[in-house]
């Protein structure tokens, strides 16, 4: 018995290890196509459009011809989160604050580029190839500090899940808004019309807040993308900040 006989079928199947042959024809249908057709769904009806039956439709098979190749839809949204994500870019750097700042800015790329991903529900951490690898590129960042293994994977859960909740909250914004709204105009009639209804008696600071030339900075004409960029990268910023206070702690 080798090591392998140990690993649960789902991890199998994530990490494409081999499966004992069987006799017989080779079969039409393996798991990367189903993998493929389901990511397919997903790009263009949403992740809401990905059922065992519509993928078993797009493969021209039975749906019950699917559980041979995976074990649930669970284990298939486990599936197609990992193989949708695309590998990490190369961010080789010296400078901790360059690398994690450009981890954070990669991984909000691939998920913009697929925003279902964002609302693929997380059972389990990180457990497939394609996510390890963007653990390994993160990991490899802090390697040149003197943060334990506790922070380090503290540090990549918070950017991370800071990135997914950006992204899934633009997307969600954007889709709410009335057609041919840009951000900017959103915002500054958010801010007025909130300014309206906050009394400084009951709200005193979010009052000063609404009354402030904040929701008049961005000029109308501003692109969308430039406004949802200064915004993540501020609070990458602030996270960084705390990362750069935790490291000094641990280099004293």
């Amino acid at each position: 018995m080798t090591s392998e006989d140990f690993v649960p079928a789902p991890l199998r199947r994530l990490w494409r290890m081999s499966e004992p042959s069987r006799l017989g024809r080779p079969a039409a249908l393996d798991v990367n196509l189903v993998i493929a057709a389901a990511v397919e769904i997903a790009d263009r009806d949403g992740l809401g459009g990905v059922t065992l039956p519509n993928v078993a439709k797009s493969l021209g098979v039975t749906g019950m011809s699917l559980y041979r190749h995976i074990g649930s839809k669970d284990e298939l949204l486990t599936l197609m989160a990992d193989a949708a994500l695309g590998a990490p870019p190369d961010l080789s750097t010296d400078d901790w604050r360059e690398g994690l700042r450009s981890w954070g800015f990669a991984q909000r790329a691939a998920l913009q580029r697929r925003p279902w991903l964002t609302r693929v529900p997380t059972a389990a951490p990180p457990s497939g190839p394609t996510q390890i690898a963007w653990m390994e590129a993160a990991l490899t960042i802090m390697s040149r500090t003197r943060l334990d293994w506790a922070h380090k994977v503290g540090v990549l859960s918070l950017i991370s899940g800071y990135v997914v909740q950006s992204v899934r909250q633009h997307s969600e914004l954007t889709e709410g808004r009335a057609e041919g709204q840009g951000q900017a105009d959103a915002e500054r009639d958010y801010g007025r019309a909130l300014a309206r209804l906050v009394q400084p008696e009951r709200f005193p600071e979010t009052a000063r807040l609404f009354s402030s030339a904040l929701f008049e900075a961005p000029p109308s004409d501003t692109p969308d993308a430039t406004i949802a960029d200064a915004d993540f990268a501020l609070g990458l910023e602030l996270i960084l900040d705390g990362v750069a206070v935790r490291i000094q702690h641990s280099d004293s």
